[in-house]
């Protein structure tokens, strides 16, 4: 096997806790040390290091992040939200092995999963770029919280029971002031998460949009809407008491009135790698279950 020159030192990170992920990790290191020329360096993220067994080839995620040439990510759309959000300042490309349910991003079927790898060693595989956000809480005009999403930033009522009310601002115009469980700013790449089971719309990563999709506004006429990528969104939290703002559903951050939730695009992206003959469309009509056979 003539193996990609490009791809020399490989991660492997898996779901936290999930035997089918450590099982299929103990699967995928076996077949990469049989294929190894000598080459190839690999590393286990610790936590999955001492699941499978090679506490030798142990790495941190910040270890990962400085010397990656590629991560393979075994589990579901979260497990590889999680390693983006650790990864995606170095911009280590993943590759996604489904292990979850659906799996929007981790496109690569655990039957698939050797053959797939060995194309990609070879260097057989397409580049896809993902735009991530960059979002900060301002409090007093300071800010207090900031992180990256790949999917979405929602602020929502937190343990409120009632609505919240929000001031929206795109690029410091004033859009509206909603009333509603929440707001998701959805990235592409989260047009098919939250925001989707919203009545937002799917965009296409290639797409340079933003989504703002209201979350059970108390109006029938508030509709999402696609912005510029280039756009600064500013949510201003008008209600008295506290709401919360969510990050991918990885991380949370409690804001009161007067806070500002800002949102915009990052200046670093992710970089998902995927097998020959991937297709968007083919994914969103398999996992969507849409009519999967074409007229001819």
């Amino acid at each position: 096997m003539n193996l990609s020159p490009h791809l020399r030192t490989i991660a492997l990170i898996g779901k936290d806790g999930s035997p089918e992920a450590t099982a299929a990790l103990q699967v995928l290191l076996g077949h990469l040390r049989h294929v190894n020329d000598g080459s190839l360096t690999i590393w286990v993220r610790t936590e999955n290091a001492a699941t499978i067994g090679a506490p030798e080839i142990a790495a941190s995620f910040a270890k990962i992040a400085e010397c990656a040439d590629v991560a393979i990510v075994v589990g579901g759309d979260g497990t590889l939200l999680k390693t983006a959000r650790h990864l995606s300042e170095h911009d280590v490309p993943l590759v996604g092995v489904n292990q979850g349910r659906l799996g929007f991003m981790t496109d690569i079927s655990r039957a698939e999963m050797l053959g797939a790898i060995d194309r990609l060693l070879a260097g057989e595989f397409t580049e896809d770029r993902r735009l991530l956000l960059d979002a900060q809480v301002l409090r007093a005009g300071e800010p207090v919280f900031q992180t990256l999403a790949l999917n979405d930033v929602v602020v929502n009522k937190g343990d409120l029971g009632r609505l919240i009310e929000m001031e929206v601002r795109v690029n410091g115009e004033f859009l509206y002031v909603l009333r509603a469980d929440g707001m998701i700013v959805s990235t592409p790449t989260g047009s098919t998460a939250y925001a989707l089971s919203a009545n937002g719309p799917i965009l296409h990563p290639a797409v340079p949009g933003i989504a703002l999709v209201p979350l059970c506004p108390h109006s029938l006429t508030y509709h999402p809407i696609t912005i510029a990528d280039s756009s600064r969104v500013d949510m201003v939290l008008v209600t008295p008491g506290d709401a919360r703002v969510h990050f991918d559903g990885q991380s949370h951050f409690d804001i009161a009135a007067g806070d500002i939730v800002r949102v915009v695009r990052s200046k670093h992206v992710v970089t998902l790698l995927h097998p020959p003959g991937y297709s968007y469309f083919a994914m969103l009509r398999e996992k969507l279950n849409w009519s999967a056979t074409p007229r001819r």
